[in-house]
C-alpha cells in the first residue's frame, strides 16, 4: 500500500505531476468537486495543529469527501495506552486514507506498515513534514517558475526545523540551486543533513549568523520560528527565540522579486508590517498547501484502487 512518509518517497516526476494536478485544481475547481464522493479521510492528530489539520479537512471536503478523526491525543484511545499500530489497523476499517501527525519520529511510518489504507505523514516530531514541503514546492514553482537558477536562504531554527530538512531534501534533487544557512550557532543545520544531502548532491552552501549580510544575494528567504516544544531547556529557548526578526528595515537591500516564505505559525520572527509587502508569500503557502494535499489525496487513492 503506497503511503507518503518522507518527501523522498516521491520522485521528481511525481512531484511535477502533483504540481500539474494542483494547478489544474486551481484553474478548474468544479472538475474536482466530486472526485472523492463517498470517500473518508481520517485525521489522526496526536499533536496540536491548525493549518495542517484544517488544510487536510478542507482538501477532502472540496474533493467531495468526508472527514473523521481527532485533534488531540487525549481524545483518542492512545490515552488508554493503545499502540500506533493498533490505531492504524482499527482506523483502516473506517476510512479510505489517513493523515497522521505525531510528536514521535517514525510513528506515521509504523502506522503505514500496519494500516491497510494509505497513510500521509502530517508531521512527526522534528523529523519530516512532507506535505508542507509540497506546499513549499508549489509556492516556489508559482513564484519562480520552476526549480533552479536561484539562491534560497533558510533562516532561524535549522536544527529542529523539520520543514527546513524536508525542503532541503526536495530541492537537492534539482540543478543550479545555491543554499545559504542563517542561524545562531546553537541552531545550525545538523551535520548529517549537510553531509548526506547538500554535500552528497553537490549543492553549494554557506553558513552565516548574519541575515542582513546575506539578504542581497537571496531569491527566496525561508523564515522559521524557534520552536519552544523542541527544547529541553527553557533558558535556551528564551535566549534564542528572538534571534532573527524580519522587519521592513532588514529588507532594504533585498531583491525586488524576493520570495519570503514561512511554514507558520509565526510568533514574532516576521513583523506584521511585512504582510502587505508583495514579496510576502507565506499566506500563499497556506493556500498552496490545500491544493497540493488535494492532489496527493487523489494520487494515493487512485494508486490504492479506491
Amino acid at each position: 500500500m503506497r503511503s507518503l512518509i518522507d518527501i523522498l518517497d516521491l520522485s521528481t516526476e511525481e512531484i511535477d505531476s502533483l504540481i500539474h494536478t494542483a494547478i489544474d485544481i486551481i484553474n478548474y475547481p468544479e472538475k474536482y468537486s466530486n472526485m472523492c464522493r463517498g470517500k473518508k479521510l481520517a485525521t489522526l492528530f496526536f499533536e496540536p495543529s491548525t493549518r495542517t489539520r484544517l488544510s487536510f479537512e478542507a482538501a477532502m471536503y472540496e474533493l467531495g469527501g468526508n472527514v473523521i478523526g481527532f485533534s488531540e491525543a487525549n481524545s483518542s484511545s492512545s490515552a488508554k495506552g493503545e499502540s500506533v499500530a493498533d490505531t492504524a489497523k482499527t482506523v483502516s476499517c473506517y476510512a479510505d486514507i489517513i493523515a497522521m501527525r505525531h510528536p514521535k519520529e517514525g510513528a506515521p511510518l509504523v502506522a503505514s506498515k500496519n494500516a491497510t489504507i494509505p497513510v500521509i505523514n502530517a508531521g512527526d516530531g522534528g523529523h519530516n513534514h512532507p506535505t508542507q514541503t509540497l506546499a513549499d514546492l508549489l509556492t516556489v514553482y508559482r513564484e519562480k517558475g520552476g526549480f533552479g537558477g536561484f539562491t534560497v536562504g533558510f533562516c532561524g531554527d535549522l536544527k529542529f526545523g523539520r520543514t527546513v530538512h524536508s525542503l532541503i531534501n526536495a530541492l537537492s534533487r534539482y540543478k543550479d540551486i545555491n543554499v545559504v544557512l542563517i542561524s545562531p550557532e546553537e541552531l545550525m543545520l545538523p551535520g548529517y543533513v549537510k553531509t548526506d544531502v547538500l554535500l552528497k548532491n553537490g549543492i553549494p552552501f554557506e553558513e552565516t549568523t548574519d541575515l542582513e549580510a546575506a539578504m542581497p544575494k537571496l531569491d527566496i528567504l525561508y523564515m522559521t520560528r524557534v520552536q519552544r516544544e523542541r527544547f529541553f531547556n527553557e533558558e535556551d529557548y528564551l535566549r534564542l527565540k528572538d534571534s532573527y526578526i524580519l522587519t521592513p528595515d532588514k529588507l532594504k537591500d533585498a531583491k525586488d522579486d524576493l520570495c519570503i516564505m514561512h511554514p507558520l505559525p509565526r510568533v514574532n520572527e516576521i513583523s506584521v508590517a511585512i504582510d502587505s509587502d508583495p514579496r510576502a508569500c507565506y499566506f500563499k503557502q497556506v493556500l498552496n498547501g490545500k491544493y497540493m494535499r488535494m492532489a496527493l489525496i487523489l494520487m494515493l487513492l487512485k494508486e490504492a484502487g479506491k
